[in-house]
């Protein structure tokens, strides 16, 4: 019954954890990728009053529906990357997952991109994880933290050893909260923002200036907004935060 490289979660502590985890107040709740209901057994008796499961294994699907009778008519057959948010009711919704880490990112950003978005307990990939938390100056920074930290507070609960899965994965994997923040960009402009951001770390070893001209800008602009901002030429994209990224962005647009 394993596809899609499932790792089930077994840990009844990480369990616990995560559930703990999901906010007394909440209404709506989406679980991503269920698989065979280790956090969904426990969820359900926290009386949500609307539980949306999402899963893209037929047979998974199966499963809970067999194992969990109530929720028939909650349990949607799809690939979250293609499943369209807009289906749920317009209400604040908090998100939970034991996230596949192939797709872990791009659900991540399709989450927080969502108006209704009221928060989500996550496990990634350990090394991913401290990508989200990173800050300028460390280790793994760049578009991945910039571009959740603009959106949402991100916050470690516990980091999770292979042993707590079955079958035991090759890495260590990490629980993270998130917590919305206010819209600081509308989406038409974060998209400008996002697309400066990945341009700044498309170069590893090239200065900020040199990769952003490399990534299509105008020489003069960014040598005027880098001024303006108060950032060297010799400054790397890795030495920026994302406060002086927001100022760099409203001095190129």
């Amino acid at each position: 019954m394993r596809k899609y490289g499932q790792h089930f979660l077994i840990s009844q502590r990480v369990i616990d954890a995560i559930v703990s985890a999901v906010p007394a107040g909440t209404a709506d709740l989406v679980e991503i990728g269920p698989g065979r209901g280790a956090l969904t057994e426990k969820l359900l008796q926290k009386n949500f009053s609307s539980f949306t499961l999402i899963e893209i294994d037929p047979e998974m699907r199966d499963f809970l529906l067999q194992k969990f009778p109530p929720l028939e008519g909650h349990v949607v057959l799809s690939d979250f990357l293609k499943f369209d948010l807009s289906s749920l009711s317009p209400k604040p919704t908090f998100f939970v997952s034991n996230l596949p880490y192939i797709d872990a990112a791009d659900i991540l950003d399709k989450v927080l991109s969502w108006p209704y978005f009221a928060g989500a307990v996550f496990m990634f990939q350990k090394e991913q994880a401290q990508r989200i938390l990173a800050a300028a100056g460390q280790e793994g920074y760049g578009p991945l933290g910039i571009l959740t930290q603009l959106r949402a507070r991100p916050c470690r609960l516990l980091r999770v050893g292979k042993a707590c899965f079955n079958p035991p994965p090759k890495v260590e994997s990490m629980v993270l909260t998130f917590e919305p923040l206010p819209a600081v960009l509308p989406p038409v402009e974060y998209a400008h923002f996002a697309r400066l951001v990945k341009a700044a770390f498309a170069h590893k070893r090239k200065t900020l200036f040199n990769s952003l001209l490399l990534s299509g800008w105008d020489k003069e602009r960014v040598t005027d907004a880098l001024a303006r901002a108060g950032v060297a030429p010799a400054a790397r994209a890795q030495e920026i935060t994302l406060e002086k990224f927001l100022e760099i962005h409203r001095l190129l647009f």
